[in-house]
C-alpha cells in the first residue's frame, strides 16, 4: 500500500525526530555534575585552539560541553589579566580540566582541579597528560568538601544545570578559601541569572564586570 506523504507529515516527523534529539542530549549532558556509573562511554579526541596555542582535550558522555571548547569557557579564559594572576589556582568544577589547564600553560602556576564528576576528573588527568602540564593537582570534591586550604585565585564555570543551590554553594562559599587579598573569576549567561547573581555577590564581594558577549558575562569578585 503506498502512502502519500506530506509536507505537514514531513515536517511533524522531523519535530519528533529533532525532539528525541535534544532530550538525549539533554539526558547525556544532565550528568555532568553527577556520577552515573550506567551511562555509556563515547569517548572523543578534540582540538582547540587558543591564544596561538594549540591544545588537545579527550572529552566524554556526560561531561559539560562534550564537543569541545564552549563560548563561556573561551571568554572567560581570553578575559583573564594572566600578569596579574597569583597561584596556587583553584578551578572549581573543572569537567574535563580546559580552565586549569590553559591557565597553568599561561603561567605556570599551581593549579588545583576539583570536581564531583569522576569521569570528568579522569579526563581531566589524561589532558593533563597530554598537553604536558606541570604543577597540577586533581582530586574528588563536591562543591569544597575535599577543599583544605586557601587559594589566592578561584576560577569557575559554574554547573548552572545543578541548580542555584548549588551554584550559589561554589560562588558564596569561595570565600571561605581565598585568602583576604584573593580574587575569584566566573561566567554566567544573561538568561541564567547573571544580573541577579552579580547584585548578590555584591553582598559579600567587591564584583566587577570585565567583559561581556553573546550575553555571557565575565565577573571578578574580590575580597572584602
Amino acid at each position: 500500500m503506498y502512502y502519500n506523504t506530506t509536507k505537514g507529515d514531513k515536517l511533524y516527523t522531523f519535530s519528533i525526530m529533532a525532539c528525541l534529539f535534544l532530550c538525549l542530549e539533554v539526558m547525556l549532558m544532565s550528568h555532568y555534575f553527577e556520577n552515573d556509573q550506567n551511562l555509556p562511554s563515547n569517548l572523543k579526541k578534540t582540538t582547540t585552539t587558543i591564544f596561538n596555542q594549540n591544545f588537545i582535550f579527550y572529552t566524554d558522555n556526560g561531561v559539560f560541553a562534550k564537543h569541545g571548547l564552549d563560548y563561556g569557557s573561551r571568554l572567560l579564559l581570553e578575559s583573564l589579566p594572566y600578569d596579574e594572576l597569583k597561584g596556587p589556582i583553584l578551578d572549581v568544577g573543572c569537567g574535563y580540566g580546559v580552565l586549569g589547564i590553559v591557565v597553568n600553560k599561561k603561567t605556570n602556576l599551581e593549579v588545583d582541579m576539583i570536581d564531583v564528576n569522576k569521569r570528568a576528573l579522569h579526563l581531566s588527568k589524561r589532558n593533563i597528560k597530554e598537553n604536558i602540564c606541570t604543577n597540577i593537582n586533581v582530586f574528588l570534591s563536591d562543591c569544597y568538601q575535599n577543599v583544605t586550604r586557601k587559594y589566592k585565585t578561584i576560577i569557575t564555570n559554574p554547573p548552572i544545570r545543578a541548580g542555584k543551590k548549588i551554584v550559589y554553594d561554589i560562588l558564596l562559599n569561595a570565600r571561605s578559601h581565598l585568602e583576604p587579598d584573593g580574587v575569584m573569576y566566573l561566567v554566567i549567561r544573561k538568561e541564567q541569572g547573571a544580573k541577579s547573581t552579580i547584585s548578590d555577590l555584591k553582598k559579600y564581594y567587591d564584583v566587577s564586570i570585565v567583559n561581556k558577549s553573546k550575553g555571557f558575562y565575565i565577573i571578578v569578585a574580590k575580597m572584602c
